[in-house]
């Protein structure tokens, strides 16, 4: 079961890491395997939401989703969007780009260091937002309860998020934005730029969420009109099931596709905070993305999605930590080993924790089990 479903990520995988160590040898490997892990790790919960959804659908949407939407979402978005991010910030022809990464390493770096200060802002504030509505929201399951419960009773005030991620960018302008770091070693001053690429982050943010929602919102209604119908076949009134039913399943992928390309988008700016160079990010988006479609496939035929309750708390808690280094790096470097390190064990430490959680389940439930008996026999 485990080799059928990932064995061609194992097999890309593999491939990825060995192509990394010929192209920049053991250096490359690591940050290959490090930004690998990190995005399988991100992943997980856009697998877990991807498969919550896709269940409901039949075999062909589902069949549609995992070939064509995740080429268009996860491959697209994973492989092709960092090369836009670099032609947009650096102002460079796509082939340009490409062929500076690959022929002229030197002057990408420089480049994409000069560009740096943008792509930072744009993608700090994104990733904030994330993490910013990710701990406002008031949730039954909490990983860190001392600090989520009083964060969900913070979150109830309108716009909270907005506005503090706002006042992250002011701060981060006047600060980071008016020394930023040169490819050269020397500093200038690139406060309005911050400003202006911050908020750029903020809007398609916005725009993403607010699609995410229509969808939703759409796919909601197409579910109580299907429910209606049938609940009217069982009172022998006639229905159109067949075109419902695609009409949902139509609205269903739709939204996944965009669920599925905002997931990917905090996956490369993620990898921005861990390497500039484009061969090595392409490596690790790109096992990334294949364990996207085996974790979707996993879940789905597994049926076992609530094993793991904190991994999601993990992954986002890793996003806020990726997006506060994002905005520190306009100004200093950091060693993307440790930015890599941060993430992991952040989603380490939630998975260890959904361990102990599940195992103190299982004594609970041993434990009533064999009072029980006891119990019976007093009586």
């Amino acid at each position: 079961m485990i080799m059928k479903t990932f064995g061609w990520s194992f097999a890309v995988t593999a491939l990825g890491l060995v192509t990394a160590i010929f192209y920049g040898g053991w250096t490359a490997f690591g940050v290959v395997a490090i930004l690998s892990i990190l995005e399988i790790s991100l992943s997980f919960d856009n697998a877990v939401v991807n498969a919550r959804i896709l269940k409901k659908m039949n075999a062909f949407w589902q069949k549609i989703f995992l070939t064509i939407g995740i080429l268009i979402a996860v491959f697209g978005m994973r492989l092709v969007f960092p090369v836009v991010i670099v032609t947009i910030s650096a102002q460079l022809g796509p082939i340009e780009a490409v062929d500076l990464a690959l022929t002229d390493k030197d002057r990408y770096q420089e480049l994409v260091t000069d560009a740096h200060p943008s792509i930072a802002a744009f993608g700090g504030m994104f990733l904030l937002m994330i993490f910013l509505d990710f701990i406002f929201e008031d949730r039954d399951i909490k990983w860190l309860g001392w600090l989520e419960r009083p964060l969900s009773k913070l979150g109830k005030v309108d716009m909270l998020s907005i506005c503090i991620a706002l006042i992250v960018l002011l701060i981060s302008s006047i600060t980071f934005g008016a020394h930023a770091h040169q490819h050269d070693g020397t500093h200038a001053d690139k406060a309005e730029t911050v400003l202006l690429s911050g908020i750029a982050g903020l809007i398609t943010y916005m725009i993403v969420g607010g699609l995410s929602g229509y969808f939703e919102d759409k796919l909601e209604e197409e579910e109580r009109e299907h429910e209606a119908e049938e609940q009217a076949e069982r009172e022998g009134k006639p229905k159109s099931a067949v075109k419902l039913a695609g009409k949902a399943a139509f609205f269903m992928f739709l939204y996944l596709e965009v669920l599925d390309a905002s997931f990917s988008f905090d996956g490369v700016i993620g990898a921005f905070a861990i390497t500039n160079d484009i061969v090595l990010m392409a490596l690790g988006l790109g096992i990334g993305a294949m364990y996207v479609r085996s974790l979707t496939v996993y879940l789905v035929r597994q049926g076992t999605l609530d094993d793991y309750v904190y991994l999601e708390h993990g992954a986002h808690y890793a996003i806020g930590a990726l997006a506060m280094i994002l905005l520190v790096t306009i100004q200093y470097e950091i060693n993307e080993i440790i930015t890599g390190l941060i993430g992991v064990v952040l989603i380490g430490a939630s998975f260890w924790s959904s361990v102990r959680r599940n195992r103190a389940i299982t004594a609970a439930e041993d434990r009533s089990g064999n009072e029980q008996p006891k119990a019976a026999t007093t009586v």
